[in-house]
């Protein structure tokens, strides 16, 4: 009965969100991990990451009223259910909140003239606070999102000397980076932290300690895809990372999971923890980071995967977390195709939906968007439920993200992908006799009112008759040629799978070599 009273309490301070201050005794640590199981399930439809910009380039006074105005209230009403905040952290160390710990951001050389974070802190109007507060009036989880190793600041943009010059961290201590500017490591920013050091390591928890006990959010999220470089080895000699290297953040993630549990009885509620990380077991464990061993220890609650590129379809990540019991909130990052007019077809509120609905087909607990801030855009609105995308028009790539590296150029990602990349940037060459496959993935029910066009793009501009292309293994007839060499089809109901949809190209015989460059299924709610 006492075990009960226990967690019967800790459930209410968690749904009623009780501060540290208010919260009842608290209860034994199995009731607070079956707290914590119950805070997990709660509906994440969409989450929205916040990379902390409004005090450096955007605030124009000190009020909260008009700092959450800029990305943050408008979202009341919409379907984001969870607001991932990132205080800046624009290299290691440097935040918008008011560290103790850390450093905070103050600097206002060049291009950061109009950063006010000292003036919004004096204020009161600390961002992470404000954020949260905001949140928990509008039933919103809010949890800080902390850039494990942020290297904006090794660019050789403007901004990269900047704001190395206003790390005192990294200034004073160049011996914890993983290069210098005369010896460039081979892989990553010469400015990342290396994770070797139990210094960094240190550093890194406290860092999320100090939030942890200061401030009433639900828990952080560690992004170790901005950016994804972690030990001065791997990423000066391209080798990959050894057992040494990924025991030591394994051991991190373990007492950054022990201190949560420690803070969180202490508040009487729990603390989540989330990942941000390459979609793929193997790679994640070359980089340093031993994602399946973290899940199998229960180390993490909540995985998003994918971020600059992506190495595998939806449900891959999604089988890895649900094996374990952990959320997946797939991170649908803007597009990183090169190509102009490929990337502003990727950019579009239809492409945002088939994304989603992609996603959703999966077997995802939600979406994820990353870097996405105009809190006025319709997707806010749409993206989180299927029954809302079913309706709409949509838009289907074989490629979004392309095959861009990450910032700083880390570790080569080529052997690990088991996805389409295709797009202007990653071509599939054509040959006559010879077919070529790529695919995409659709979410779409009851289509038979709505009209459905499959195109492909080549290299050159082609007689479509020279064409044959096959949908599903079965063959699409009466071509038509299109601007900019797109070939399109127009597909009925059940052509379309939901799924992975298979598409196959082969040039006729006597027709020259050419190149595939780029494949899209619109789905349009009339015809």
């Amino acid at each position: 009965m006492r075990d009960m009273l226990r967690s019967a309490l800790l459930l209410c301070a968690f749904f009623g969100n009780v501060t540290a201050d208010a919260a009842p005794a608290p209860a034994d640590l199995s009731a607070l991990r079956e707290a914590r199981r119950q805070a997990l399930a709660r509906p994440r439809r969409i989450i929205f990451n916040n990379d902390g910009n409004e005090p450096v380039y955007k605030a124009e006074d000190n009020s909260p009223e008009k700092f959450l105005a800029l990305r943050t209230s408008p979202l009341a009403g919409s379907q984001v259910d969870s607001i991932f905040y990132c205080t800046w952290s624009s290299g290691f160390g440097l935040f918008t909140h008011d560290t103790k710990v850390g450093q905070v951001f103050a600097t206002k050389e060049a291009m950061f003239a109009t950063n006010r974070t000292t003036e919004l802190l004096a204020a009161g109007t600390d961002p992470l606070k404000v954020v949260a507060d905001f949140g928990h009036k509008q039933g919103m989880e809010v949890m800080w999102s902390f850039r494990m190793n942020d290297t904006h600041d090794g660019a050789s943009a403007d901004y990269g000397p900047v704001m190395l010059r206003a790390n005192r961290l990294k200034t004073e201590h160049p011996d914890y980076l993983i290069g210098t500017a005369q010896n460039k490591p081979k892989f990553g920013a010469w400015t990342a932290v290396d994770y070797t050091l139990p210094e960094i390591r240190d550093l890194a928890f406290r860092y999320v300690e100090e939030v942890c006990q200061r401030y009433d959010v639900e828990g952080v999220e560690l992004d170790f895809f901005r950016h994804p470089v972690f030990f001065r080895r791997a990423a000066m000699s391209g080798t990959a990372c050894d057992d040494t290297e990924r025991a030591l953040m394994t051991d991190l993630l373990r007492r950054i999971r022990t201190m949560t549990e420690t803070e969180g009885l202490r508040r009487g509620r729990p603390f989540l923890i989330a990942v941000r990380l390459p979609d793929s077991v193997d790679y994640c464990r070359d980089i340093g980071l031993d994602l399946e061993k973290w899940l199998a220890e229960g180390l993490v609650d909540m995985i998003m995967p994918s971020g600059y590129f992506r190495l595998n379809e939806w449900d891959y990540s999604v089988a890895l977390g649900h094996k374990y019991g952990v959320k997946v909130y797939p991170s649908l990052d803007e597009s990183r195709v090169r190509d102009a007019a490929a990337k502003a077809m990727r950019s579009t509120v239809a492409s945002y939906r088939g994304r989603a609905a992609a996603a959703w087909q999966a077997g995802a607990d939600g979406v994820y968007l990353f870097n996405s801030f105009n809190p006025n855009n319709p997707i806010w609105r749409e993206l989180g439920d299927m029954r809302t995308l079913a309706g709409l028009d949509k838009d289907y790539f074989g490629s979004i993200r392309g095959a861009a590296s990450a910032s700083g150029n880390s570790l080569p990602y080529a052997s690990y992908v088991r996805t389409s990349q295709l797009n202007p940037g990653k071509i599939l060459p054509l040959k006559a006799g010879i077919a070529t496959a790529s695919a995409f993935y659709a979410n779409e029910t009851g289509v038979a009112e709505r009209a459905i066009t499959l195109s492909v793009q080549t290299k050159v501009a082609t007689d479509p008759t020279q064409i044959e292309a096959k949908l599903n293994g079965v063959a699409l007839t009466r071509p038509r040629f299109e601007p900019n060499n797109w070939v399109s089809y127009a597909l009925q109901a059940a052509d379309l799978r939901s799924g992975r949809n298979e598409v196959e190209l082969t040039l006729t015989k006597g027709a020259k070599p050419n190149a595939w460059t780029d494949l899209r299924c619109s789905v349009r709610a009339s015809k």
